[in-house]
């Protein structure tokens, strides 16, 4: 562990329960917000990957949250599920990658999606009102003015509590003016934007595991 600074603290390979998670987590089909809260849906039965060499976010807040959704594909079984809801004003993405991974029965194999896009500082993914609802989260991360331990509903950074969250009003939270993280590697259940670019976006799908991001 590094050195703190005054105004900044930096941690390496940290916990998700204690740190943002990454905007790098947005997928293009999982759904957009409506303004300046995001709209609730029912999350699917299947966790996605993310990864990123650097994202670069202002206006960061996390808090715990529930996602309500299925257990399985077969949109009958229902389930709910904790998770960290990391939300940025603004966020900044070089080389981001996520991947599904997905069993189709009727053919007897597993398929996977996998997206790439901002390839380079030049064309970067940039989003705007970013949520993201994560499972799991390994990074190296610099915050700047943190705030640990903040009541949800008094912090005062980061978009507003999306609706259908089911976040508690006074559980716990943590605030910060950027984030900084490296070296990202995720998986998360849903991602909402109320504006999402993603340069150089590209699109495959296939039966080779090795199209996993990480």
């Amino acid at each position: 562990m590094e050195s703190q600074v005054r105004g900044g603290t930096r941690w390496k390979r940290f916990a998700v329960v204690m740190v943002p998670s990454v905007a790098a987590a947005a997928c293009v089909g999982v759904g957009l917000a409506q303004g300046a809260l995001a709209a609730s849906f029912s999350v699917s039965g299947q966790e996605f990957k993310v990864s990123a060499d650097h994202l670069h976010g202002d206006g960061f807040a996390q808090y715990g949250g529930i996602d309500s959704g299925y257990t399985s594909t077969d949109g009958k079984t229902k389930t709910v599920r904790p998770v960290a809801i990391s939300s940025f004003d603004t966020a900044e993405i070089t080389k981001m990658c996520q991947s599904v991974k997905t069993e189709i029965p009727l053919i007897g194999k597993t398929i996977y999606l996998r997206l790439d896009a901002g390839p380079d500082d030049k064309h970067k993914v940039e989003a705007e009102k970013l949520y993201i609802d994560v499972a799991q989260l390994d990074a190296d991360a610099t915050f700047k003015n943190i705030d640990i331990g903040v009541a949800v509903k008094d912090k005062t950074r980061g978009p507003a509590v999306k609706s259908g969250e089911n976040a508690l009003p006074g559980g716990f939270a943590q605030q910060a003016e950027s984030a900084d993280l490296y070296g990202v590697e995720q998986t998360a259940w849903a991602t909402t934007a109320g504006t999402f670019k993603l340069s150089g976006l590209k699109m495959r799908l296939g039966t080779d595991s090795k199209m996993e991001c990480f």
